[in-house]
């Protein structure tokens, strides 16, 4: 477990950098949190009523979604309608001394306000822009709305995701948003690192639908490689096997084996070794071929076996592989609290802590998220 203790931690690698972040729902929040996780000074700006994701419960904490709270620490939170000529103002206000403003307001309304990137560039022109988007601001889709499900269809990630012979399925965590607020974040380090030499920003952006293509590897390269259409594989890899989810006498494990030696060792500890030397499956293009016949093969080898302490056994040996675990499993595993990856501020927040791990300037956990909304001022 990891407790908050502002008092031993060093300053983060961002300290000194003051974000505005404008965003709501997931993707600029989540870009928000990392860098004031590791040091950024952060004020989220929300509409009167609230990012929407504070009612994206239950459960619910104090009258706020848990979904909120996990995407928002490090944050000092305030109300502010920037519809409004007096909002407005406020905000160009708080721009003064800021190095980044994040948003996603949807294409056009920013510039509606004559807070656009040209116009905040003549005003500040140090400033970064980061807009998190659905498409972009042009092209045939340009300036519509992107949810994370949609985009998942749109961008062929459903199409490879499901059981053989099954539907098409949705990634079962908002992966595309989540890869948009890291690239987003990303992207801020790379314009704050160029400004270094410049003394200028720029705009940065991340779209949900490029970052939901680019998350497609191995299936485009594969397509690009062979013109075929990749299908539903289940848990299976397209390329390489065993990468695959296997029963065993108790818990499922999955085995992730990844070149001929692993799949030597694996053959050895299961006593079946006539399979590494099987022609079949010798070698990995073969068992990629044959993984049907090596399948029904390991899943009688793997019938006997505890499958906790097989994947500990054979983890030891180098090969790949690990038990099938429940979110609640994971996160109290032993190995999660060694790595400090559940993190406390005050008593009532706990989260995920930043997986980005630094030796002298480390992620620290400053602000638990902004539960109130106030148009005073800045609050926790």
């Amino acid at each position: 477990m990891n407790t908050a203790s502002n008092a031993t931690r060093p300053q983060g690698a961002l300290a000194g950098i003051r974000v505005i972040d404008l965003s709501r729902i997931l993707g600029g929040p989540y870009c928000g949190q990392i860098l004031g996780d590791h040091g950024a000074d952060v004020l989220k700006v929300e509409p009167p009523q609230g990012d929407d994701t504070r009612a994206w419960g239950p459960p619910f904490q104090n009258g706020v979604a848990s979904y909120y709270l996990g995407l928002n620490r490090n944050k000092l939170g305030m109300q502010l309608d920037l519809a409004s000529a007096a909002g407005q103002a406020v905000l160009l206000g708080l721009l003064e001394g800021a190095d980044v403003v994040i948003e996603n307001f949807k294409t056009g309304t920013m510039e509606k306000w004559g807070l656009g990137y040209e116009d905040l560039a003549r005003r500040f022109p140090r400033l970064i822009h980061c807009r998190v988007s659905g498409f972009g601001a042009d092209g045939p889709l340009g300036g519509l709305a992107g949810y994370d499900a949609a985009v998942q269809a749109m961008t062929g990630i459903m199409s490879v995701n499901g059981e053989v012979g099954g539907e098409p399925l949705r990634v079962g965590l908002p992966v595309v948003d989540m890869v948009t607020g890291l690239n987003a974040a990303l992207g801020v380090l790379l314009a704050l690192q160029e400004r270094e030499r410049s003394g200028r920003g720029q705009f940065v952006e991340a779209s949900l639908f490029d970052c939901g293509l680019s998350l497609l590897h191995p299936h485009a390269a594969n397509w690009f490689g062979n013109g075929k259409r990749p299908t539903l594989t289940g848990n299976a890899h397209p390329n390489i096997y065993p990468y695959d989810a296997f029963p065993t006498h108790t818990v499922p494990v999955f085995l992730a084996v990844g070149n001929d030696r692993q799949f030597g060792l694996l053959c050895k500890h299961l006593q079946t070794e006539a399979l590494a030397s099987d022609p079949r499956f010798s070698l990995a293009g073969g068992r990629s071929v044959n993984r049907q016949e090596l399948r029904e093969l390991l899943v009688q080898a793997l019938a006997g076996h505890d499958g906790a302490q097989l994947a500990d056994a054979l983890m030891q040996l180098g090969v790949p592989c690990a038990p099938i675990l429940s979110v609640d499993a994971a996160l109290q595993h032993p190995h999660t609290q060694h790595r400090e990856m559940v993190v406390r501020i005050g008593e009532d927040y706990t989260g995920v802590a930043s997986p980005i791990k630094l030796s002298r300037t480390p992620a620290t956990y400053r602000h638990a998220p902004p539960t109130g909304l106030s148009a005073d001022g800045p609050k926790t």
